[in-house]
């Protein structure tokens, strides 16, 4: 679906519905919206509660644009760049906001992952493993790519007091439970969320400092050690828990408190905006 299509699918839906939150109705249940879209109604939302307001969504942040970034912050930084064309693509893209002085600044970024199949092998009765003879898989490495992604938009965001980057997770290698799934056969399996075959969470909390999951933590967090005062932009992680898909309501509750969590660090720089907006109500 082009992005044009998609955005005009959203907006009719939208007003038939009188609002973002009014998509996940009983019809809208039988979609299966992605993390963009759900990112695309976020917007819409925002732009219901702050009129006065101007944002956008895209999907991509240019490595020339990270490099300006951070050569804003200091010039020794943004240097290096080998490809012209390279970008950096979060799966749900980001919001911004323009600010007082008509800069756009970032105040939602999201990615959705799943990893880990083995709950729908099990109760669909197939064995997996080299020879098909096992019940659980180990659990891979793609999801250590993200780390890429909050590396890229951390540089960008460097001279903010926000990082509002989340990352939606789901699938048997993102337990914080253990849990028996039931074969066709009537076997149940077990699966520790503490094993270190299946578990991967722990190759994550690296990007929140091992800060609690399912946690806001986009306001950046400042620590002072001896003489230092050390900035930490921390990814929100959020997980199921269980292993089971994300509800797309709780998934658009959580971005919208990132993205006002965000507007709230802001409110300086959005000021004058929000004053007329006070005003005018």
């Amino acid at each position: 679906m082009s992005k044009k299509n998609q955005s005009k699918r959203l907006a009719t839906q939208h007003k038939e519905t009188k609002g973002a939150i009014g998509i996940f109705g009983n019809e809208a249940k039988l979609h299966d919206l992605s993390v963009r879209e759900i990112s695309l109604l976020v917007m819409q939302q925002l732009k219901i509660t702050f009129p006065l307001l101007s944002f956008r969504h895209r999907t991509e942040v240019k490595k020339e644009e990270i490099n300006e970034a951070l050569k804003r912050v200091d010039p020794e930084l943004g240097q290096t760049l080998f490809v012209p064309n390279a970008s950096v693509l979060p799966d749900g893209g980001l919001i911004e906001v323009k600010d007082d002085y008509e800069n756009w600044r970032v105040i939602l970024v999201t990615e959705a992952k799943h990893q880990g199949k083995d709950i729908e092998n099990i109760k669909a009765g197939k064995l997996v493993g080299t020879k098909d003879n096992q019940d659980l898989m180990v659990g891979g490495n793609a999801i250590e790519r993200a780390h890429k992604n909050i590396a890229e938009m951390a540089n960008f965001m460097l001279a903010e007091s926000h990082f509002p980057y989340i990352i939606f997770l789901e699938g048997s290698n993102f337990l914080t439970e253990t849990i028996c799934v039931e074969r066709p056969d009537g076997r149940k399996v077990t699966l520790e969320y503490n094993s270190g075959m299946l578990n991967r969470l722990d190759r994550l909390t690296a990007a929140n400092y091992g800060m609690p999951i399912n946690t806001n933590l986009c306001k950046n967090k400042f620590v002072k050690y001896k003489d230092k005062t050390i900035m930490l932009q921390a990814a929100s992680i959020y997980t199921q828990g269980h292993g089971k898909a994300w509800e797309k309501q709780k998934m658009m509750n959580i971005m919208l408190e990132v993205a006002k969590t965000s507007l709230r660090v802001l409110g300086s720089d959005l000021f004058v905006q929000l004053t007329q907006q006070v005003k005018k109500d």
